[in-house]
């Protein structure tokens, strides 16, 4: 990243911690502010006696480990520094026990996207896209393959389509068709914990599906870092071994374990409420003319929402307008290659609550209108 880029951002974010309202996103704290968040959850939650984790045995570890275990229905869980790694060491333990190296998945899922071909160059794996269309994968695509694959990673909810979820009975021909073959399923639930809703079914329902998954402490859940992967006994014991091979065991991880305890107890519970007040916050955008909001209904608490300007001009406006107003609308805007259009992912949390429908069209108009004046 240059250090133009990294100053913008710095900049944004203390543009908006200093808004009086939010409507995506939460208002980033100060690093004393986090600590101070920390040594409080450390009082009330943890024996004063404990000490901390050594290699990642013991402490705030391995009760971060025990309680995403138990909180998935799996027979164990395993904390890494981050999804990235902790996705490549499922995959190649499912890849040791197939046979095979050959990773089913969909063109624009994390791996292929976000980690700079990690599953290849790193992993020695072979990404094998079965899907070229919008949305999900399908039972139709995993049966449609004319390769065979080892292991089949899926995502929930899919991010670059939307966060967009399968119904229960597409999810569950999916895994079928995958059983179907003799695949292995992965399950890349880094926003698994917001998807209960849609899919209308608890989390033991969905992760027993799977024979893995891993799940993120910070993207809905605001931890600063950490991931965890779980599954049976079994895995999580040759993950143990990779995960060392990676180099993700540090000395001690408490203070990454103790953020995500922390997030667990006090985000968690609220992920539902974030989700069922999206659809306001949604239908307020999509009354702004030209602007297009996608899904139409969320299937989270995140979705996308697009306007026909370039990301440039929405960028420098969106900062002017929350300096000039104390508003903060949205994060960076982006051009996917879609000619004359840009978009935008809301998260809707807890501040986005205090927000009708009403006051979010007024807003997210005027900043539209501020576009349309050049």
């Amino acid at each position: 990243m240059s250090d133009n880029v990294s100053a913008g951002r710095i900049r944004q974010l203390r543009v908006m911690r200093e808004c009086d309202r939010i409507l995506s996103g939460v208002r980033p704290p100060t690093t004393a502010e986090r600590l101070a968040r920390l040594a409080k959850y450390a009082d009330d939650a943890l024996d004063p006696a404990e000490l901390p984790d050594m290699y990642g045995d013991g402490g705030a570890v391995s009760h971060l480990e025990a309680r995403t275990a138990q909180l998935l229905g799996t027979e164990a869980a395993l904390l890494f520094p981050t999804g990235t790694m902790a996705q490549q060491v499922a995959l190649r333990c499912h890849a040791g026990a197939s046979g095979s190296d050959v990773i089913g998945i969909h063109p624009l899922a994390h791996p292929l996207k976000w980690e700079r071909d990690a599953l290849s160059v790193v992993a020695g794996l072979r990404p094998l896209v079965l899907s070229e269309g919008p949305g999900q994968l399908t039972a139709e695509d995993v049966r449609g393959s004319g390769e065979r694959f080892g292991t089949l990673f899926y995502e929930l909810p899919l991010r670059e389509h939307g966060f967009v979820l399968p119904t229960w009975d597409e999810l569950l021909g999916v895994v079928q068709a995958a059983r179907d073959r003799g695949a292995a399923l992965h399950l890349d639930g880094a926003r698994l914990w917001e998807s209960t809703t849609g899919l209308g079914h608890g989390l033991h329902e969905i992760v027993d599906l799977f024979d893995s998954v891993y799940v993120s402490y910070y993207k809905a859940l605001g931890a600063g870092a950490g991931a965890a992967l779980a599954g049976s006994a079994e895995l999580i014991e040759e993950a143990h071994a990779w995960r060392h091979r990676y180099g993700g065991r540090p000395f001690q991880a408490w203070p990454m374990a103790l953020d995500a305890l922390a997030a667990l107890d006090e985000t968690l519970p609220r992920l539902d409420t974030y989700v069922a007040h999206a659809p306001v916050i949604a239908a307020g955008l999509a009354a702004v003319p030209e602007a297009i909001v996608h899904p139409a209904v969320p299937h989270t608490h995140q979705f996308q929402v697009w306007l026909p300007y370039p990301a440039e001009e929405i960028n420098r406006v969106r900062v002017d307008l929350a300096v000039e107003r104390g508003v903060w609308l949205t994060g960076k805007w982006d051009e996917p290659g879609l000619p004359g259009f840009s978009f935008t992912e809301i998260t809707v949390a807890g501040a986005a609550l205090e927000w009708t429908a009403e006051q979010v069209t007024a807003e997210f108009g005027a900043l539209v209108e501020r576009l349309r004046a050049g």
